[in-house]
């Protein structure tokens, strides 16, 4: 099988070694749970619990607070009592409302399902509500709605379907253990979005240190008998192959236009988590309520893929399933090493997007101090997306946005190359997520302003000339 690539990217020691081949194993249940009302990218969620109320493992306990597309359900990832409803820190280092649910007693295998659905027999329209009904989001990235993701517009033609097994964050392996588990189910998740979206053409996406799954994953091909053009496509082992753009230039030979989206280029890119939980909610009326993630780094003595319920805070889980060498620990990401996010403390829910928590001691990480750019254009020769993050990180600290922007900010994807790169230990990737918040804030800021002009300049209602 011919390998495929995509041109510059890094060689990373991938550091999968600890938990390479290892099984899920699925975590014991906590005592309770911290479940974040928002974990999608788009329009906040409300809590549909009150403090006090029984909830049932799968029941929904949080949606959309305004109609729209843009929001998924939360459901309860265990059964017990709702204790409180508070702002918790999250992943993304800032607060959140949260739905605390303590575990009760005797009723831990009571779920409040949904019915099984046939796929293959239902409307389009069904089949996308049975994914937004699931709460189902991208599980490798900012979870963005699944539901969306597959209802691209009508001038958006799409002709192929990318499973994205990459995995090419080090440290992760969840994915591979996920394929080599449940690879009925991710093949069975493949074909539904094919059959939903009406695109006969697949491909099963993996870096080629995947390739002893090819068998298996063929095997599986073979006896599902779902139909269309299902084929493997191996990728060459460098990062970040694992990008949505990447992925479709190393597999399609097609590249995103700047600015655009995988289907910009005919292409609906999801990853292979997602479509085992696609495969779930179908087959078993299961909503997204388990993440499996890899638990690793030099701090932790136990490294492993494990399985559990959203919401779930490492530090409560006993410490013969989960050893941790707090003297040695001197950061915590959660994500992979590039492209994960530092937190100031292990007591942060596991949500739908975490792919992994690692532990890192001092020899995995640097703590030095910035120094001046040493002009060694080391970041412009590794970008993978051909960007100057020189000249990004000028405009940015000179306050100009727009130049920022100009040079390709918006067409960044935040993978963190040309920051492992940097021998000055510039902190470039987190500079760009600053410069896009800072973007964000100010078209907010003129949205509200726009608003309030067109609201003054409105004329005022006649006045009603009923008697009172």
């Amino acid at each position: 099988m011919a390998v495929s690539t995509f041109k510059r990217g890094l060689r990373l020691n991938t550091r999968k070694h600890a938990t390479e081949g290892f099984p899920v194993e699925l975590a014991p249940l906590p005592k309770q749970v911290v479940i974040p009302i928002n974990q999608h990218f788009g329009a906040p969620n409300k809590s549909l619990v009150n403090v006090g109320d029984k909830v049932k493992r799968g029941q929904r306990i949080a949606e959309g607070a305004a109609p729209g597309p843009m929001t998924v359900p939360v459901h309860a990832s265990i059964s017990g009592i709702v204790k409180k409803i508070e702002n918790r820190l999250q992943s993304n280092n800032t607060e959140g409302p949260c739905i605390i649910i303590e575990a009760e007693e005797g009723v831990s295998d009571e779920t409040d399902f949904m019915p099984p659905l046939d796929p293959f027999a239902c409307t389009k329209e069904e089949a996308l509500q049975r994914i937004r009904d699931a709460g189902i989001t991208g599980m490798g990235g900012a979870g963005f709605p699944t539901h969306v993701k597959l209802s691209p517009p009508p001038n958006k033609p799409i002709d192929v379907i990318i499973a994205d097994g990459a995995e090419c964050e080090p440290y992760l392996t969840t994915d591979e253990a996920l394929m080599t588990e449940k690879p009925d189910l991710l093949i069975k998740g493949l074909a539904i979005v094919m059959k939903l979206t009406g695109v006969g053409k697949a491909i099963i996406g993996m870096e080629d240190n995947k390739a002893k799954l090819i068998p298996m994953l063929e095997q599986e091909l073979r006896l599902g008998g779902y139909g269309g053009d299902i084929s493997l496509g191996l990728c060459r082992t460098l990062y970040p192959q694992g990008s949505e753009k990447l992925l479709i230039k190393a597999l399609m030979g097609r590249e995103v236009p700047s600015g655009g989206l995988p289907m910009d280029a005919g292409c609906i890119v999801s990853n292979v988590g997602s479509l085992v939980a696609i495969a779930e909610a179908f087959t078993l009326g299961k909503p997204l309520i388990d993440r499996d993630l890899t638990v690793s780094g030099g701090a932790c003595k136990l490294p492993k893929n494990i399985r559990a319920p959203i919401g779930t805070i490492l530090t409560d889980l006993p410490p013969q399933f989960m050893d941790i060498d707090y003297s040695k620990l001197r950061k915590v990401l959660f994500g992979g090493p590039m492209m994960g996010t530092a937190v100031p403390t292990l007591n942060i829910p596991i949500q739908k997007n975490t792919s992994g928590i690692i532990l890192m001691t001092e020899e995995e990480t640097w703590l030095d101090a910035e120094g001046p750019c040493l002009r060694c254009g080391r970041c412009i020769r590794n970008c993978s997306c051909k960007l100057s993050p020189v000249i990004m990180n000028n405009a940015i600290e000179a306050g100009d946005l727009d130049e920022a922007v100009k040079v390709g900010l918006m067409d960044c994807f935040e993978c963190g190359a040309c920051t492992y790169v940097c021998p000055a230990r510039i902190k470039l990737t987190q500079r760009f997520r600053v410069g896009k918040q800072r973007l964000r804030l100010k078209v907010q800021a003129a949205q509200a302003a726009q608003t309030k002009a067109q609201t003054a300049a409105a004329p005022a209602a006649p006045a009603s000339n009923a008697k009172s």
